[in-house]
């Protein structure tokens, strides 16, 4: 019993180290394994808030490349989370619940982004400009498919 606490604390902290030495692909990977669609959404807007935090991290440490990565992740992570809310084939406007999740989280996305940008040197910004429109062109799209009509 005395072993087990100790063992579990280790293992717990092996996991985690393990998580935030994945890479963008394996972590998108692992997204596009979830059955139920719903959750893969919420899992691929989770990880792109996760994502951002990195890229930023990274950018803070010096790491431009690695925060370049990140951000592609971020908008990768967006992309993935819209197509599989497509993919459930429900209609935004007459069932808006993780609809609406997805478009205050992008919304929540794109303040924090746009927060970054400020933060950032002009050279470095292409890359957060390419993520901010992919990122604003879903949130349009997910806001409008929510007002829009009932069909």
């Amino acid at each position: 019993m005395k072993l087990v606490i100790p063992f579990l604390l280790l293992l717990a902290t092996l996991l985690a180290a393990a998580q935030k030495t994945s890479g963008p692909a394996d972590d998108l990977a692992r997204l596009q394994a979830e059955p139920n669609l719903e959750k893969r959404a919420h899992a691929a807007l989770n990880n792109a808030e996760e994502a951002l935090k990195q890229a930023r991290d990274a950018y803070t440490s010096g790491d431009t490349a690695g925060a370049e990565s990140r951000l592609e992740e971020v908008g990768q992570s967006v992309e993935m989370a819209d197509s599989t809310l497509k993919q459930t084939g429900k209609n935004p406007s007459r069932s808006p619940k993780h609809f609406k999740y997805a478009e205050l989280r992008t919304r929540e996305l794109l303040r924090k982004l746009d927060g970054f940008r400020d933060d950032m040197s002009v050279a470095d910004r292409p890359v957060l400009d390419r993520v901010v429109a992919t990122v604003q062109k879903i949130h349009d799209a997910l806001l409008e498919g929510i007002m829009g009509k009932k069909k």
